[in-house]
């Protein structure tokens, strides 16, 4: 759809904009898409469900308008596509691969909405799909693989708004942002850091058209639902971000510029600064200035508050998409080809499962996520094996209780092949699925990281089975469990629950 410019908002005196777009690079653009989702499916099966993703499917069994840590979206997602495909990592992940795709698309996209030719959407998309971030969330089925199409999908629209200056684009907007906020509320940063920008450096003239606030309404009206939810249950997000501050906020700040030249490619870092020169500097694109202004004000309250690193990378891709069109010209064909060529080679093999579990001690060192998706058969057989050492008659009255959303969710997924009850846990949304029953007087099981002293101390008689082995030699979540078999619990479920929640 083609929406033409208001004659209601003109171009500042002395901005420049762009005439006609060039062609989009339809078929380029779809071949990198096809080989990108092709890779993606071909390696979906492999390893096994990440502990996120199985918090996510025991989640859509307990519908609701939002949860501890998250919105709804990525829930439901979860639990409509293993409905519609299959209980399987591979049905799991279709969902993530689909989403990726459309995010490589959306970088091409915003490549030609700054002026690109086919040949800078090409490499655009090209650079975007062999990144680590679009791999590693293309392999994954998290809330920030909807939140990062989410982001590229907003800065495409204002990309687009102040090219054309037509109010009306507000209207697309609100809709991206308010599915945005129904997935993840992170993606308010990128409204504020965008509208701050937008009033420092302008084009401000965007902003007196009546679809600023109808645009507005819109995107209240879509998040109103999981926000009414939120409000209701005394914003439990803020204090998980709190948390997240709290305990990792200085390796977080640390850590914040590396982890954004890896988390793309080192070898991508040229393109982003170039990028961001790029939208600061030429005169052809001075509408969309307000970018790289955007990008330092997010980097600053991302070191403010110790929030995580991947929270800038989708302007970072906004900046690759910008700063293709000057490496092209500075940089020979075969150099762009071999970069792109090493960074896919390297970035597959940390993002995806392409080695054997028994060899991803080097993947799991600089991508953790990659050993969270190991283990979890083996850890609920372990599990398995110490419930059975309860007598038989005192299972019906036993508790199984997990540390971790992590652990309580594998059991949930391969317990019933091991006559395993479902687990209770007091972390994030599974404190709010319940205590146990104060029926349940019989002995409990607890599982829980090794170096936690707390959980055990709320309960009594308490001998170690054993810690978690997987068989994997492998730094990760699973295998920090230890299992230990106590009595009853000291005082009722319903008066220990307060005790056990944590975020």
């Amino acid at each position: 759809m083609t929406i033409e410019r208001s004659d209601t908002t003109l171009p500042e005196e002395g901005e420049s904009r762009l005439g006609e777009l060039p062609p989009f690079a339809v078929g380029p653009v779809a071949a990198v898409a096809a080989l990108l989702a092709a890779v993606l499916t071909a390696l979906s099966g492999r390893y096994g469900f990440h502990r996120d993703e199985l918090y996510f499917m025991v989640a859509g069994d307990h519908p609701d308008w939002g949860y501890v840590d998250q919105p709804p979206l990525t829930p439901l997602l979860a639990r409509a596509s293993t409905a519609l495909l299959g209980d399987s990592p591979f049905a799991l992940r279709v969902v993530a691969t689909l989403l990726c795709v459309a995010a490589v698309v959306t970088v091409a996209l915003i490549a030609r909405e700054l002026g690109g030719d086919r040949r800078v959407q090409l490499v655009a998309a090209c650079c975007a799909a062999t990144s680590a971030i679009v791999l590693g969330l293309g392999h994954l089925l998290a809330t920030a693989t909807l939140d990062m199409f989410a982001w590229l999908l907003v800065s495409l629209l204002v990309l687009r708004l102040l090219r054309t200056g037509d109010g009306r684009w507000f209207l697309a907007i609100g809709v991206a942002i308010g599915v945005g906020m129904e997935n993840k509320q992170l993606i308010a940063l990128l409204v504020v850091s965008l509208f701050l920008a937008l009033l420092l450096v302008g084009p401000r003239h965007v902003l007196r058209t009546r679809w600023l606030p109808i645009g507005a309404l819109v995107a209240l009206v879509i998040a109103a639902p999981n926000l009414i939810w939120s409000a209701a249950h005394g914003w439990p997000q803020f204090a998980v971000a709190a948390g997240i501050s709290e305990e990792d906020g200085g390796e977080n700040r640390a850590m914040l510029v590396p982890l954004l030249i890896v988390q793309l490619s080192p070898i991508f870092v040229p393109l982003w600064v170039a990028g961001l020169i790029r939208l600061w500097r030429d005169p052809a694109i001075r509408w969309a200035r307000l970018f790289p202004v955007a990008t330092a004000l997010l980097v600053v309250i991302v070191l403010i508050t110790g929030g995580k690193s991947y929270y800038v990378l989708p302007l970072l891709l906004v900046s690759m998409a910008a700063g293709v069109e000057p490496i092209m010209r500075w940089a020979r064909p075969v150099v762009l080809v071999a970069g792109v060529a090493v960074a896919a080679a390297v970035n597959i093999v940390v993002g995806l499962p392409v080695l054997p579990p028994s060899a991803a001690q080097l993947p799991n060192a600089l991508n953790a996520e990659v050993g969270e998706q190991i283990g979890w058969p083996e850890f609920v057989r372990s599990v398995g094996d110490a419930w059975n050492q309860i007598p038989e008659a005192d299972r019906a009255r036993a508790v199984i209780f997990a540390q971790n959303y992590g652990e309580a969710a594998a059991i949930a997924q391969y317990g019933p092949d091991y006559g395993l009850p479902g687990a209770y846990s007091g972390h994030m949304s599974y404190a709010d699925w319940g205590p146990p029953p104060d029926t349940a007087s019989g002995p409990v099981l607890l599982v829980h990281a090794g170096e936690n002293r707390r959980i055990p101390a709320r309960f009594t008689d308490c001998r170690l089975i054993g810690p978690v082995d997987t068989g994997y030699d492998l730094d990760n979540k699973v295998t920090e469990n230890v299992i230990q078999l106590c009595g009853a619990a000291p005082v009722s479920w319903s008066a220990l629950w307060p005790i056990l929640r944590r975020t």
